[in-house]
């Protein structure tokens, strides 16, 4: 065990300690365990959370000391009994000076910094009054001085040529703090002052250092150090399977857990089903989860809300809402994230109006909620509803975040929103939110350019954006700028310029993109690039390649491709083809009118008159609706709804005055055919306010 703490210190430690350690130990020992003050829930001003009393018999015992202990209130109150002290001589006692201490430290009317001043005024110091403040420091606002005030027990030990040091409970409290603050450099050192003092040995001091590797992602060191520690509790198996748990590695949070099963004298607490639960989480595995959640029943576990809360994340995760819901019901008190979960898990899984009517019920709300909804509606393609919601969320006085910006940004560029995303993006530069990665990919090319240090993720979103708006040529640039940075391309990057090069119509380079998916980048394409492909050739009029990638595809053809191979077909007026593609299209949603429509249109355009007849008595016979058209417009920063043959909007008159005139022009035009139905089928505005 020494050995392999010799090597981590030589293999990672090769600064100089602190200072030289005094190697006297101090023959009054009074820094027992069970002087050490207990814990409670009392705030120190300091931040401290520690009860400062003691039930030791000398102390309460002694006049002077008892008064200390049950009548002092006030730093006047301790100063008069700390005077009383100097009289009696009682001051000169290491364990009654301690007690001045630990008031100042760590009582709720105690001062921290006259704590220090005692410590360093003490005549017969030890490590027990050190180690009050020092603990206190550490549970404090600056934990960091913790360290600094053990260089100094150090230095006034080498200065004053007492004999002070630390001991088996000094090394605790900078090992908790160093794994705290994540200093991992100052942790190997305090390691050096560990080995030097010999107590490597020591069960708390194993423990801390356990915490600590694990606290800095150590976690193989961690494991080796408890492997081979004689004494194995609760605690350390704990640290290692949360460990584990928080680097994202649930497999082996579980193999640490099956271990522990195996050992007779521990059994698995609230805290050891927190790391499991979360283990199956990440792993996806619904019935583990169950297994879990029946042991954690069956053995009387006490269900906090922790424990709760992941429970409840697991079975959203893992897909599970309806034993989710009957969890989050049965909770006795449900938290803020109790309340996310479920709101984030319907949204996540389409049932936005459950999630939206649990949302209006929670009692209270922070950003992470309102970000689960808002992010919710721009996933379905709900942008308007999105940006509504970011509304009444500024009106309830929720600061947004970079999450909410995203999200809010998609949602303008759903709905074309120029002049809201650019609003948004005002908002940002104003309240100085943060320029990172996530939220520049949701702006324009020159914010692109203004992102230090871009990333694959920044190059894909930039090149998603060029190809939505059909700037083929610029996405293929940034595609060659983003290899030849060394950046791989992932599969999102591929349906991006795969979907540029079909609106472009780039038909070459479509061909060779989607061959080097799997021949340079090992990537296997998933049924939306084979779409992209297959609208690629069928625009391009190569039906024939187009219909025999199709039946290649190693996957079923979905609606989409079938969508794209119709509307090729009518392009390029292949009845036969376009046929077949519109009764695949049919199998797979009968009651789409969209697909009868087209249909029927493509025979009208072919002078196929009864065949269109048919399809128009087959929608009857099937009681086939057509659905309204839908859009959007924004003016003037306003978004207005467009609805075919609505006359709601109180400018109505006017606006199918408009609409008769651009369609008389585009028939002098002959810019489209049909277009003496353009009256009927053009979309007009319904939304409030003009």
């Amino acid at each position: 065990m020494r050995s392999f703490f010799i090597l981590r210190f030589q293999q990672r430690c090769t600064v100089t300690p602190f200072v030289s350690v005094p190697t006297k130990l101090y023959p009054f020992h009074l820094h027992t365990l069970s002087l050490l003050p207990p814990r409670n829930n009392k705030k120190h001003s300091n931040g401290t959370t520690n009860n400062w009393n003691t039930t030791h018999k000398f102390v309460l015992s002694n006049p002077t000391l008892s008064l200390l202990e049950t009548k002092c209130k006030s730093m006047i109150h301790l100063k008069q009994i700390q005077s009383q002290m100097i009289i009696s001589g009682l001051a000169l006692d290491g364990l009654a000076y301690s007690r001045l201490i630990a008031f100042c430290a760590l009582s709720t009317m105690g001062d921290l910094n006259y704590s220090k001043r005692l410590l360093f005024a003490m005549q017969n110091p030890n490590a027990f009054s050190w180690n009050i403040v020092i603990r206190a420091i550490c549970e404090g606002q600056n934990p960091y001085e913790a360290l600094l005030l053990y260089k100094q027990m150090l230095v006034f030990a080498s200065v004053s040529g007492v004999s002070l040091r630390p001991d088996n409970y000094t090394f605790p409290l900078l090992l908790k703090t160093c794994a705290k603050l994540l200093l991992f450099r100052m942790g190997h050192e305090i390691l050096g002052h560990v080995l030097k003092m010999n107590y490597d040995g020591d069960i708390f001091v194993h423990k801390a250092l356990i915490h600590f590797l694990v606290s800095c992602g150590e976690l193989e060191a961690a494991y080796k150090v408890f492997d081979e520690s004689c004494v194995r509790d609760l605690v350390s198996w704990n640290s290692l399977i949360n460990g584990y748990v928080r680097s994202g590695r649930g497999k082996e949070a579980l193999r640490v857990y099956r271990e522990m099963e195996m050992e007779k004298d521990v059994d698995p607490d609230e805290v050891t089903m927190i790391g499991v639960v979360m283990a199956c989480t990440q792993l996806e595995d619904l019935k583990l989860g169950h297994e879990f959640h029946q042991y954690i029943r069956n053995q009387g576990l006490n269900m906090s809300i922790p424990l709760a809360n992941a429970l409840l994340d697991m079975y959203v995760k893992c897909g599970d809402l309806d034993e989710a819901k009957k969890l989050f019901e049965g909770m006795e008190e449900k938290t803020i994230v109790s309340w996310t979960t479920m709101v984030a898990g319907y949204a996540k899984f389409g049932r936005l109006d459950v999630a939206r009517r649990l949302f209006s019920m929670m009692p209270e709300k922070d950003v992470v909620p309102w970000n689960a909804m808002i992010s919710a509606y721009v996933q379905a393609q709900r942008g308007k509803e999105a940006l509504s919601l970011f509304h009444e969320m500024q009106a309830m006085k929720v600061e947004p975040d970079e999450v909410t910006m995203v999200s809010c940004l998609s949602a303008c560029a759903q709905l074309g929103a120029l002049d809201v995303g650019i609003w948004i993006h005002r908002y940002i530069e104003k309240h100085k939110l943060s320029l990172k990665v996530v939220l520049g990919t949701a702006l324009a090319l020159q914010v692109f350019h203004e992102i230090p240090g871009r990333k694959a993720l920044t190059y894909t979103a930039i090149i998603g954006g060029l190809a939505l708006h059909g700037d083929a040529q610029d996405a293929l640039s940034y595609f060659q700028e983003m290899i030849d940075a060394g950046l791989l391309p992932d599969e999102v990057t591929f349906l991006g310029i795969l979907s540029a090069c079909c609106h472009g119509g780039l038909v070459e380079e479509g061909r060779k993109i989607f061959s080097q998916m799997t021949s340079k980048f090992n990537i296997s394409p998933k049924i939306k690039h084979y779409s992209c492909m297959v609208d690629l050739l069928g625009r391009a009029g190569l039906l024939k390649e187009a219909i025999e990638l199709l039946e290649s595809m190693p996957m079923e053809a979905d609606a989409v491709i079938w969508g794209a191979m119709f509307f090729a077909c009518r392009m390029h007026k292949n009845i036969e083809l376009g046929e077949r593609a519109a009764m695949k299209l049919l199998q797979l949603d009968p009651d789409d009118s969209g697909i009868y429509v087209l249909l029927a249109n493509m025979y009208v355009e072919a002078n196929m008159w009864h065949e269109a007849g048919e399809v128009r008595k087959m929608m009857r016979e099937r009681g086939v609706d057509k659905n309204p058209g839908c859009s959007s417009i924004e003016v003037n920063g306003n978004l207005y709804e467009f609805i075919i043959r609505d006359k709601s909007h109180y400018q109505s008159n006017q606006i199918y005055e408009c609409l008769m005139q651009l369609s008389k022009q585009m028939e002098l035009e002959e810019c489209v055919a049909g277009v003496s139905n353009l009256k009927d089928e053009l979309l007009f505005c319904s939304a409030v306010g003009s």
